[in-house]
């Protein structure tokens, strides 16, 4: 079965309902982008062990009790999967909200230029997509999205199961970073300081703005329109056209 298959009506119907283009765009979110060495692990945080990883991949394999694996995608594995789907679909969460809560020092930020990136954090309503994925290596695939989205093992408990709602019921699935407690973890910013923070962190994947760009872009293409990322992104657009000197609105480049 062709992924997004049962999902292909609703984008179409979905993406009319959602006009406006973007204003941060390629050309804005390129300058966002600079050159940033990888200093490694952050020193207070220990990285998590293979063994560690191999318990908490064994550990989900064993809840997942034998039914169809779905993955809840609300940013980045939604236009940068690390797993094989066999199906997708539209999804919502309730009682949960997308956020830039997550303070960061690495990938993209620097410890000169802290990042914020995004988890969900309690309250609201989050759309996104339900993966479904191959029950071939369930294990290995576990492991693959554990090794990606788990940095240490007190990472580990934000790896939750949730309910999502979709046009062909409800399913159980997996989301990672969802509730995240403890240092290095902001609620309840304005978007204007979350703003000022993406324009300008840059670390040696890429930066900030170009993750908000990307995970927008994409939703948008889905036919699914965050209403805090979409002012987020303006905003942003309005920070990098201040920091560069650009003339004119944001949404005219």
């Amino acid at each position: 079965m062709d992924i997004g298959k049962h999902e292909q009506g609703t984008v179409r119907a979905s993406a009319v309902l959602l006009p406006g283009r973007m204003a941060l765009t390629d050309e804005l979110v390129s300058l966002s982008l600079r050159p940033e060495i990888d200093v490694g692990p952050e020193p207070h945080r220990k990285p998590l062990t293979d063994a560690e990883l191999e318990v908490l991949a064994k550990r989900l394999f064993h809840e997942s009790t034998g039914a169809p694996l779905w993955v809840f995608a609300y940013g980045s594995l939604i236009w940068k999967p690390d797993f094989d789907a066999v199906e997708a679909r539209h999804g919502a969460t309730r009682g949960w909200h997308r956020s830039f809560c997550l303070e960061m020092t690495r990938w993209r930020a620097t410890q000169a230029q802290p990042g914020l990136m995004m988890a969900l954090d309690r309250g609201g309503r989050c759309n996104g997509v339900v993966f479904r994925l191959s029950d071939d290596d369930r294990l290995g695939q576990l492991r693959r999205l554990i090794r990606r989205e788990v940095g240490t093992i007190e990472d580990a408990a934000t790896v939750r199961w949730i309910p999502v709602a979709t046009a062909h019921g409800l399913v159980r699935a997996l989301v990672f970073w969802a509730g995240p407690t403890g240092d290095g973890v902001s609620r309840k910013l304005p978007l204007e300081t979350v703003a000022q923070v993406l324009a300008r962190a840059c670390g040696h994947v890429g930066s900030c703005a170009e993750y908000l760009y990307l995970t927008v872009k994409h939703l948008e293409e889905r036919g699914i329109r965050d209403r805090n990322l979409w002012r987020l992104q303006q905003l942003v657009a309005a920070e990098l056209v201040a920091i560069h000197g650009l003339n004119g609105a944001a949404g005219s480049h």
